[in-house]
């Protein structure tokens, strides 16, 4: 028989949140040291990690750094009225800086996609710990240089795919999946269908100037120089392949992260990928408006579709991951889940977010705030700390974030060349195609040097 849902999701809900606070007590409550924390990149993720951090542990943020000085500032601001000390933390414009005092505990990255690798490899260097916005890379031979400079510096490095923490996705995993409720699972469709290409601003963001507030040279860094746009910055970069990998690259990273970690899978071993720009063809974006991925594992295929246009086939689930087993259906979002026994059209189980605005009333009036995942960024962050505290390896660790976000970056080569493509990953090529193993590494600006697993 059906269980009651909020009995259900009121014993599902305590469980999981004893489990946390079992395997999680701040140490540095009791501790001689407060862990010292800096920021690099102060926009609207950056903030959202660092302010989660300052919630579950009393760490003290002594460095913040932005090429956007306004940006920094404002930062600076929101960071001394809620740290525990009220103290204003340094500001730099150039992470080189920052870095090169060494004496943080943790960095936290929070840059455009195409800084990720120079920042977190420095990081790496200076002795800090990390927790790096996904994906990790632009390209896949930075993926091998983070993931090579993580275990040579020995460093613990969470990576800001944050499913692996959500609460209600945690709950689906364990009283669904592992509970075999849907039995064989040969198929998982993952999807989004959100309007991120910034196409209704193509008549009123005209080439322009940068801003005084923001150096975009330097915002710029190894990625190809572009006239600058109010699009460009803040938050519309992912418009532009210069900066990223797309829709793929930003949403399908999370969707694909989470099923592997649900069904603990490592590499797929094939992965094919069509798509372009069908619709929206006069947006200056020049990110698929259109694509579809199949990423191969073992008697089960994982296949991606996303379109910037029109409606989502299920308007419940326009960004989330259906996982198909022969005994059942499990739907799964950012904003619920739902299981559906095989031949039934009403859910059996089904959970939503965790909200904690009793123990973090701030939650509620936080700009920006995507206050549906704000649970999952901190169990993330608790997450990073526990294995810090052990030097172990946390729940999305780098070597996950480099599967996940390498896997991506495979689908847009395939989508580019209109070919299947199957990676070595112990060799980092594509055998036997030469055009595709080129592909892998994205050629740098001057004076930025391309990193790779050898030289960190």
């Amino acid at each position: 028989m059906p269980m009651n849902r909020r009995k259900f999701l009121k014993n599902t809900s305590t469980v999981i949140a004893a489990a946390a606070a079992a395997s999680y007590v701040p140490t540095t409550f009791a501790a001689e040291k407060v862990r010292r924390v800096g920021l690099i990149g102060t926009g609207w993720y950056g903030k959202i990690d660092l302010l989660r951090l300052i919630q579950v542990e009393p760490v003290e943020v002594v460095s913040l750094c932005d090429v956007d000085s306004r940006m920094l500032s404002d930062a600076a601001d929101v960071v001394a009225s809620r740290q525990r000390s009220k103290k204003k933390p340094r500001t730099y414009s150039d992470y080189r800086e920052l870095l090169k005092e060494k004496d943080l505990d943790i960095v936290l990255i929070g840059t455009p996609d195409h800084w990720h690798a120079l920042n977190m490899i420095e990081a790496c260097k200076s002795g800090a710990d990390i927790y790096c916005q996904k994906p990790i890379s632009v390209d896949i031979t930075e993926g091998q240089a983070m993931l090579a400079a993580a275990r040579k510096y020995k460093r613990v490095v969470q990576i800001g795919t944050q499913r692996r923490s959500t609460p209600h996705l945690i709950e689906a995993r364990d009283r669904v999946i592992k509970e075999g409720l849907l039995g064989k699972i040969s198929h998982v469709e993952i999807c989004c269908y959100y309007h991120m290409r910034n196409s209704d601003t193509i008549e009123t963001a005209p080439n322009i100037p940068a801003p005084e507030n923001l150096d975009f040279e330097m915002w710029t860094g190894p990625a190809p120089m572009q006239p600058f746009n109010k699009i460009i910055h803040p938050r519309g970069w992912r418009a532009y392949m210069q900066y990223c990998n797309g829709i793929v690259g930003d949403m399908c990273v999370h969707m694909l992260d989470m099923t592997r970690w649900m069904l603990d899978l490592g590499w797929p071993t094939r992965v094919s990928s069509l798509g372009g720009i069908f619709v929206d063809k006069a947006a200056r974006a020049n990110i698929t408006d259109t694509q579809s991925a199949t990423f191969s594992f073992d008697e089960l295929d994982v296949v991606w579709t996303h379109r910037s246009w029109g409606d989502a086939p299920d308007r419940e689930y326009p960004w989330s991951a259906i996982f198909y087993g022969d005994k059942g259906t499990l739907k799964a979002s950012v904003n619920k889940y739902e299981f559906f026994p095989a031949g039934k059209s009403q859910p059996t189980l089904a959970g939503t977010p965790l909200f904690e605005y009793e123990k973090f009333p701030e939650d509620e009036t936080e700009k920006d705030l995507e206050r549906q995942v704000a649970s999952a960024v901190r169990w993330h962050m608790m997450d990073l700390l526990t294995n810090i505290e052990s030097r172990g390896k946390p729940v999305a660790d780098i070597e996950q974030g480099y599967i996940s976000s390498a896997s991506c970056i495979l689908a847009n080569v395939s989508q580019e060349l209109g070919r299947d493509l199957k990676f070595d990953p112990a060799k980092g090529e594509i055998p036997g195609d030469a055009e595709a193993t080129k592909r892998l590494t994205r050629p740098y600006r001057k004076p930025w040097t391309h990193p790779d697993a050898k030289s960190v």
